[in-house]
């Protein structure tokens, strides 16, 4: 390297990042918005923020699997690393090619993260990266390699490194520091070190055998066996403490045939298909699981109508009201725990907030009714998509070991809304139709996010379980279920509205071949590239996209009908949706027996009877079977009507505590002499009246249990309605996803910190011309380097004036009056009354600024560009 490119090639990351161009720069803080937050005075305050810990594992946990490679195989290189060095590591002596295709790449997005600096001949990886990559006795490195004969050796006398060099038969040496560098030097040398190991007996080379991939360390006894001792005496073992050596990181890449990973992995795994199938069935069945998930929170809505189950002290519902909730809604509890969180997650209900706490529907679940069908499905889908509160979790234990509850606290995760969106973009890289084999899903998604820590260590050793239950991988699974539930995919496969909903382009079409395929058809095999890092869509996007994906799924939602079909066996059947007017008044009218395609209702005496005390009469009942059946309506269900309506409301019910009238004297009769009746504590009165020591609700509960069809009536005698009042909270805001880390900043956002950051660092680097008074090192400003300029208030002003006239820039020292002292670049346009207006290039803009406020002044140098 010539004097020229020695002196061009920067020296710290702060003037790497100082050549960068803004399109750079905002590549780096767009994938690491916590270096924004708030935004830097200038760029060695960005560079010091992106060396900071936090940042750097947040940064090294968003990388992909061959990048983190590359940048653990960078934290064993010499510091500074070359390109050379490096590839070499990283592929080998034999070069895999496919490592070599895919190194500049990951580089590339190294030195985009500020994790890597400099040029390709002296890579340097950030210190703190380095220190958290690095090999030691507490962290072992993931490419389980250890020290190096130069770290390994740092504690050894003299003495014995000169009987190892002798051992190996290399000269003496002087002093412990060549004699390092000559042993390094030869377990460095592929020639020299095959013949070595050619010396040792076969045991000591099955020793090394066993320590090649790590981890690096051993246990030896204070008297070790021969083929031992011969590893100890050349060095290719040593010693760290008492009973426990080492292998050297140059013994091991020579094991290795200098490969840093046992594995690398410069391509991520490929996305298979399992099965295709036609994408109008695949849109057909979405849209029918779509139908049934709106028709799944209605239901549970209206089992909660009248108020839900009861809040428990810590938050969250009890596992007895989620068993009954499972019950009501015939499904599985985990599935009633998904579909009560989405249902929380819309802002369809809430806590009421009353002394009794209990759950209700909100204000805002009237207003969703009132949408069209695509339009409140596309609500809940978009609500699921972004939240970060995962139902999966619900059952599980949290840090103190509690239970974690439907509804309660702590079921927010932070990677969810991610890992959703990325399940679903693997989805739509495959041909239209296709549905993935889970596992390929879950390794791609490993790959572009692996793990850390023990379970990654055991992954690539191993002894981990192929299926580990890390989160992310947790997360895809449910991610995969609750799509195929609420419609986002048909059959396995990502329908067109779920298409719509995560902004992607139209799928791509087989060329040859529409017929669907079975699991046991030989499938294509999808290869992705790695996704550029995405960032969060804006409130408008998410609404556009919410918005395409109704209007793409409206037309696959069937007319509602105006129609059931009435059966001789007390049934009636909805071919399909029906209208919101039928429904309602049908759902009162009869019980849900069964659903599916068709659902099917059946009348009995307690559904009739709940229909008449909600107001209806007989004569109502039978015009409506008759306006809304396409059948004849049957005799049985006509005769089932007037029975219960002719039994209805003869026996009267009031409150005395509570009492009984009725016209027949010998119903009162009969109900005394009924043994069933005497927990109510009936005695007559008069002929026609019986009073009861039971309130009235309890009281109308019995006598409907021994048979009777008793009615409520008012103080005036009149026929109470009973018609469920619905239940309702004040009005609730739905909760907000909690975001990992900072959000991503927008273009405007971006400009405005990058602008921001360049006039704070031209502020802070640009060169003074030196003054009288100035010292040296100072630039001549009075000031001791990095700190304010000082000046008298008389030369303050002068130079200022000076500058009006000759229109120059100055750099000053500024307090406000929160007392935050800064420094900026101005060029000076009027001073008066006190004030001098500038334009700021710090701020790039014209401010007013109070010349007492200002601590000095100093004049550019003529080169400051």
């Amino acid at each position: 390297m010539s004097t020229e490119e020695k002196s061009a090639a920067p020296r710290s990351l702060a003037e790497a990042l100082r050549v960068r161009d803004d399109v750079s720069l905002a590549a780096l803080l767009r994938s690491r918005p916590d270096l924004i937050t708030p935004v830097p005075t200038d760029l060695t305050q960005l560079a010091t923020r992106a060396g900071t810990r936090a940042s750097v594992v947040r940064a090294l946990e968003r990388l992909d699997r061959f990048a983190l490679q590359t940048a653990e195989a960078l934290a064993v290189a010499p510091d500074p690393a070359s390109y050379g060095e490096l590839l070499a590591l990283m592929g080998g002596d034999e070069e895999d090619p496919a490592v070599a295709a895919a190194l500049p790449r990951a580089v590339a997005l190294l030195r985009e993260q500020a994790l890597v600096w400099g040029a390709d001949d002296r890579l340097r990886l950030v210190r703190t990266a380095r220190e958290l990559l690095a090999p030691s006795p507490q962290h072992p490195s993931p490419t389980g390699l250890g020290p190096s004969v130069r770290e390994a050796t740092a504690g050894m006398s003299p003495g014995r490194i000169q009987e190892i060099l002798g051992a190996v038969g290399l000269p003496s040496t002087h002093d412990s520091v060549s004699a390092v560098s000559a042993l390094g030097a030869l377990f460095a040398d592929r020639r020299r070190m095959a013949a070595l190991l050619a010396e040792l007996p076969e045991e000591s080379r099955e020793v090394l055998a066993r320590l090649v991939w790590g981890p690096p360390y051993g246990q030896v006894t204070h008297d070790p066996a021969p083929h031992l001792r011969a590893l100890l005496d050349r060095g290719l073992l040593l010693p760290t403490a008492p009973g426990t050596v080492v292998l050297p990181r140059e013994v091991a890449l020579h094991l290795r045939a200098g490969r840093a990973h046992r594995a690398p992995e410069p391509v991520p795994p490929p996305v298979e298909a399992a099965a295709t199938h036609r994408p109008q069935v695949v849109d057909a069945t979405a849209a029918g699981q779509a139908l049934a998930a709106l028709a799944t929170v209605e239901e549970l809505l209206k089992e909660w109508d009248e108020g839900g189950p009861a809040v428990l002290r810590a938050g969250g519902l009890s596992v007895r009201d989620l068993k009954r909730t499972a019950v009501a809604l015939d499904v599985p509890e985990p599935v009633a725990a998904f579909w009560v969180e989405l249902a929380y997650g819309a802002g369809l209900i809430a806590s009421d907030g009353e002394a009794d706490e209990r759950y209700a529907a909100t204000p805002a679940y009237d207003e969703w009714r009132e949408l069209p069908p695509a339009e409140r499905w596309a609500h809940l889908a978009g609500t699921w998509l972004t939240a970060t509160r995962t139902p999966g979790v619900v059952g599980g234990r949290d840090a103190k070991d509690r239970t974690l509850s439907a509804l309660g606290p702590n079921l927010d995760r932070s990677a969810a809304p991610e890992v959703r969106h990325r399940v679903l973009a693997l989805l739509a890289g495959l041909p239209e139709g296709a549905s993935p084999v889970e596992a390929s899903v879950l390794a791609r998604l490993r790959w572009e996010r692996p793990l850390r820590g023990p379970q990654r260590e055991q992954r690539e050793t191993g002894t981990g379980d192929a299926r580990d239950d890390d989160l992310r991988s947790r997360i895809a699974r449910w991610t995969l279920s609750e799509a195929e539930l609420l419609g986002v995919t048909g059959r396995g496969a990502l329908a067109a509205p779920g298409r719509a909903l995560i902004g992607a382009p139209e799928a791509p079409r087989p060329a040859a071949e529409t017929e669907p395929r079975g699991p046991g058809d030989k499938l294509p095999v999808h290869h992705h590239r790695t996704p550029p890092a995405a960032t969060a869509p804006t409130p408008a996007e998410r609404a556009a996209a919410t918005a395409t994906a109704a209007r793409l799924l409206a037309p696959l939602f069937p007319e509602p009908l105006d129609h059931v079909l009435l059966q001789a066996d007390l049934t009636a059947v909805a071919p399909g949706p029906l209208e919101r007017e039928l429904a309602d008044v049908l759902g009162v009218l009869a019980d849900v027996e069964s659903k599916g395609g068709a659902t099917v209702y059946r009348f009995t005496p307690g559904s009739v009877r709940r229909a008449l005390d909600a107001g209806q009469s007989a004569a109502d009942l039978h015009a409506f079977l008759a306006r809304h059946s396409r059948t004849p309506v049957p005799q049985p269900l006509t005769y089932l009507i007037d029975d219960v309506a002719r039994r209805h409301g003869r026996l009267r019910v009031g409150a005395a505590s509570a009492y009984v009238r009725c016209d027949d004297d010998a119903t009162l009769d009969e109900i005394l002499a009924d043994k069933r009746a005497a927990a109510l504590g009936l005695r007559r009165l008069a002929p026609t009246v019986l009073a009861a020591q039971a309130d009235p609700a309890a009281l109308l509960e019995g006598l409907r249990a021994i048979g009777f069809a008793p009615a409520a009536e008012s103080a005036a005698g009149d026929v109470l309605i009973a018609r469920a009042d619905s239940r309702r909270t004040p009005p609730r805001a739905a909760p907000e996803p909690v975001p990992d880390g900072p959000p991503a900043p927008d273009d405007t956002l971006l400009a405005a910190a990058i602008r921001a950051v360049r006039a704070g660092d031209l502020a802070s680097t640009t060169p003074r011309k030196p003054s009288p008074g100035g010292g040296e090192g100072d630039g001549g400003s009075g000031a001791p380097g990095g700190s304010l300029p000082r000046t008298g208030a008389a030369e303050t002003l002068a130079t200022m004036q000076a500058a009006v006239l000759t229109g120059e820039a100055l750099w000053i020292g500024y307090v406000n009056a929160e007392g935050a002292a800064s420094q900026r670049v101005i060029a000076p346009i009027r001073v008066e009354g006190g004030f001098v207006t500038a334009y700021d290039h710090t701020a790039d803009e014209v401010r007013t600024y109070p010349l007492h406020r200002i601590t000095g002044v100093a004049e550019l140098a003529d080169d400051a560009g």
